[in-house]
């Protein structure tokens, strides 16, 4: 996991995008936000770049290809497992079934958008700083 790489956010709906742009913009974190609004571009931008991101929030209910497929897609990408990319499902609800069938591909997290600006905020808080403490395969300390 590349603490410093972007976070890639995969939401259709622009008024959400801008909503988390400026909650980043107010916490001030060094990675840079990339937004894909189809989640095709979004596999293609993730397995062609050398880029490796910080993490990817993901809604599940998109157009084309659904959040629970695009995860399948990446998941079953070796070079994308290697990467230890955390895949976060961040969507309006959580459906006991799509739980399920988030935990059951490999999700790391599912977590549910608040209506509410600052508990949406103290959520994005959470997430971001629970990953930049916790280490993963390719990134540890002091690795010999």
């Amino acid at each position: 996991m590349n603490k410093s790489g972007p976070i890639v956010i995969i939401e259709d709906d622009v008024d959400d995008q801008d909503i988390l742009t400026e909650i980043f913009n107010e916490l001030n974190y060094d990675n840079k936000l990339i937004f894909f609004g189809d989640s095709i571009k979004a596999l293609e931008y993730l397995t062609d770049t050398a880029i490796e991101p910080f993490l990817v929030l993901s809604d599940i209910n998109m157009p084309k290809l659904n959040g629970m497929e695009l995860r399948e897609k990446v998941h079953n990408n070796e070079d994308l497992r290697l990467k230890s990319i955390p895949y976060l499902f961040f969507s309006t609800c959580a459906e006991q079934k799509h739980v399920i069938d988030a935990y059951s591909r490999s999700i790391q997290g599912f977590f549910v958008k608040p209506g509410n600006y600052d508990k949406l905020k103290m959520v994005i808080v959470k997430i971001v700083e629970y990953w930049k403490e916790c280490e993963s395969p390719n990134y540890i300390k002091n690795a010999q």
